[in-house]
């Protein structure tokens, strides 16, 4: 017995080291992993029999269920024509658990069945959510659940009794309960072709949707952070960052919209001016990133659609279910310049000081993104003869997983639409994030003598 027990305790301590060793690849790949297999999973569902009116391709389902899972919204098919009502369940299912996060569901799971969350999955979580801190995960992952499901079901209520007289009690129920989960995880699928154009004049249906869709957008973080404090001077320096530009941009949005459509007969000139003033506002507000729309799109001025592509490429708040480089990050930005072209040594916002590394974060992402979109349009031009300024704006659509089109989505080559899938895959993942998956960072320990480069 003394000449095994060493043996034994040897063979114990590796298999206890090559379980530690089990989660050794970083937070971020394994969240890309689950989003893929979520896809996966997500177009085997579609693809079957009883999940589409007429039999789809391979390619199709992949690409409604990508498109689902990133909460972008942009479709090869009619969603409402195309789809059973088992296929919308579960596209309306990609959604919810695309938009709030699919680590949620898995904590939520865990903490239903009496586990504990172990420290590598809660470095998985902390990825997900974009916090800083391992201890209130399991809290955020409540309040991220029943906050969707409160707007949710306060959206399916308004909109049930806004379309019962149109298409009776259970059909206003079931257009209301998907549009409901759409708003809110900014993933902008609509069960008509022309999305929301029908109800541009209807009150409750542009003030409902965006309401869903901006809420959604902000950040859990952000309206955590409202409902615990509840007094203004005690929100953080963030939410209240995140509030202003959030109130700021989409008004000048809604202004500068109008100015630029009000004469168009194609978008606004038709239109009344409680129509016009509504649709504003809605295209204002849908950019940052819930794909609706009230008007056609493909009839926007080029000025307009320059405009729109950039608040695609702003974004929501971090930790929400929008996309783009994230609001946050544009504020980063926003002030480094400002302090660099008032010959600052340090990045404030409201009073406080912004760390050096979030101003390289805010950099990184914003350079990865825009690489990402010229590579996107690079490729695209030379797959499909389409005009300039519609395939950057599709490329940016699917990067910031907004949803919106010009009406080519359909009309791309199949390698240009799994190009596509590819961009919607990068943009909800995260640009920092992919890259991380592509290439694991280390600390250098060796510093080197300062140089100096020309810029500017």
């Amino acid at each position: 017995m003394k000449q095994w027990l060493p043996s034994f305790f040897m063979a114990y301590t590796r298999a206890r080291r090559s379980q530690h060793k089990k989660l050794k690849v970083g937070p971020p790949v394994v969240l890309a992993g689950g989003f893929f297999v979520l896809i996966l999973f997500g177009a085997l569902l579609l693809k079957l029999p009883f999940a589409t009116v007429e039999p789809i391709t391979w390619l199709e389902s992949l690409f409604t269920a990508a498109s689902a899972v990133t909460v972008t919204g942009l479709v090869v098919v009619d969603t409402g024509q195309a789809y059973t009502p088992f296929g919308l369940t579960v596209i309306a299912i990609l959604i919810q658990t695309g938009g709030i996060g699919f680590m949620t569901f898995a904590i939520l799971a865990v903490m239903s069945m009496g586990g504990n969350i172990g420290i590598s999955y809660q470095l998985v979580a902390r990825e997900a959510m974009q916090q800083t801190s391992l201890k209130n995960i399991a809290k955020t992952a409540r309040t991220v659940f029943y906050l969707a499901l409160i707007v949710e079901l306060l959206g399916t209520v308004v909109l049930t009794l806004t379309w019962w007289g149109e298409f009776g009690f259970w059909g206003a129920l079931g257009e209301a309960a998907f549009y409901s989960i759409s708003a809110f995880n900014n993933a902008g699928f609509a069960l008509s072709a022309n999305s929301l154009s029908d109800y541009v004049g209807s009150i409750p249906v542009n003030l409902v949707v965006t309401f869903m869709f901006i809420v959604g957008g902000l950040g859990f973080s952000v309206l955590m952070n409202i409902f615990e404090k509840r007094r203004w001077h005690q929100f953080s320096v963030y939410t209240r960052s995140i509030l202003i530009a959030t109130l700021v941009i989409n008004l000048v949005s809604a202004i500068i919209f109008w100015l630029m459509e009000h004469n168009n007969p194609d978008t606004l000139g038709s239109l009344s001016t409680l129509q016009q003033t509504l649709a504003s506002w809605f295209q204002a507000t849908t950019p940052r990133t819930a794909g609706f729309n009230t008007v056609d799109i493909g009839q926007l001025r080029e000025p307009t659609s320059m405009y729109i592509m950039l608040l695609m490429f702003i974004g929501g708040g971090s930790m929400s279910t929008g996309g783009g480089i994230k609001l946050g990050t544009f504020i980063v930005l926003m002030m480094a310049t400002y302090a660099f072209l008032r010959r600052r040594q340090h990045v404030t916002l409201m009073q406080r000081s912004i760390e050096q590394q979030m101003v390289m974060k805010a950099l990184a992402v914003s350079m990865i993104t825009l690489l990402m979109a010229f590579l996107g349009i690079f490729f695209l031009m030379i797959l499909n003869p389409l005009p300039f300024i519609d395939v950057s704006f599709e490329v940016l659509s699917a990067l910031a997983t907004v949803g919106l089109s010009r009406g080519i989505t359909g009309e791309l080559t199949e390698v240009s639409q799994i190009l596509v899938i590819i961009l919607m895959f990068a943009g909800r993942v995260g640009p920092l994030t992919l890259v991380y998956f592509l290439t694991t960072p280390h600390r250098k320990r060796v510093r080197y003598p300062k140089t100096e480069v020309q810029v500017g």
